[in-house]
């Protein structure tokens, strides 16, 4: 009787540890870099994975990192099966590790975003040629925005790095900084996302009042949502769906509405080239 009731028990224990296994295996993390929008709005991220998690049937959790650079370690590593990324790491990773777009928002009508070279609103500057000498705050080195497309027109414009261009350069590790910096004359300017300003300007204008728009770049585009290359097909599929559909459920809509997105497409990896030809322009540059 001893015998059997062990059996039984260690058989217990073996279903229990395997429905426990079996529903760790269907959580599904998701990663949102910390500069991909203002940190007010991560709530509304938080909804949206949720909402998406219900659609798709996997219980889904938020993985948060400050820099770009860290949220590619954990794509790489597979730690995170899906991510909201900036379009200069989509690039990146999809070279090194083989990420693949899933879906990219459209924002204001279309898929594409700029870059915003702010000053001060009272500041005498009328063009980035201005700001030499000067004190310039960046996001991170992975951004598009906020890193990227700069250093691309100080190099081809002044054939200087941001280094020799600039008196003194500062990176703030969020665009929501890089403004609050503009605004209290902590830098006499800066390059932040189109779309984090935008949506600034218009739900909490208190230090966007404070700056003004000196430069904006040529279109590029927007920072899209990617896969690892190990992540299942038909999970996959199934989240490709549910994002491309949010848009057309009342409680979808509204979440997606928070955070400035009119709806989800699946985007044409072209539409990244020309943040790949300027990474490259720059890496041949970097050699003179």
């Amino acid at each position: 009787m001893k015998k059997r009731s062990l059996a039984l028990s260690l058989l217990a224990a073996t279903l229990a540890f395997s429905v426990t296994a079996a529903h760790a295996a269907e959580k599904l993390k998701i990663g949102v870099a910390a500069m991909i929008s203002p940190k007010e709005t991560f709530k509304y991220y938080q909804d949206l994975l949720n909402y998406i998690g219900e659609k798709v049937g996997l219980e889904v959790e938020l993985v948060q990192k400050p820099t770009y650079a860290e949220m590619d370690g954990l794509l790489k590593n597979e730690e995170v099966g899906v991510a909201f990324v900036c379009s200069g790491p989509y690039v990146k990773d999809k070279a090194e590790f083989g990420v693949e777009l899933l879906v990219a928002p459209v924002s204001y009508g279309q898929p594409f975003y700029h870059a915003y070279i702010i000053v001060p609103k009272d500041s005498l500057a009328k063009a980035m040629s201005d700001l030499g000498g000067k004190k310039f705050a960046f996001t991170d080195p992975h951004s598009n925005t906020g890193y990227i497309v700069p250093t691309y027109m100080i190099g081809k414009g002044f054939s200087k790095t941001p280094e020799q261009f600039f008196k003194e350069i500062m990176f703030t590790k969020s665009h929501d900084k890089s403004i609050e910096a503009v605004a209290k004359k902590l830098a006499d300017g800066a390059a932040v996302d189109s779309l984090i300003f935008d949506y600034a300007a218009k739900t909490n204008p208190q230090y966007t009042k404070e700056t003004r728009i000196l430069e904006k770049s040529p279109a590029y585009g927007i920072p899209p949502i990617v896969v690892t290359k190990a992540m299942d097909p038909a999970v996959k599929a199934k989240l490709r769906d549910a994002f491309l559909k949010v848009h057309e459920d009342p409680k979808g809509k509204e979440i997606i509405s928070k955070i400035m997105v009119d709806k989800f497409i699946v985007p044409d990896d072209a539409n990244y080239d020309s943040v790949r030809e300027m990474e490259k322009w720059l890496k041949e540059f970097a050699k003179i």
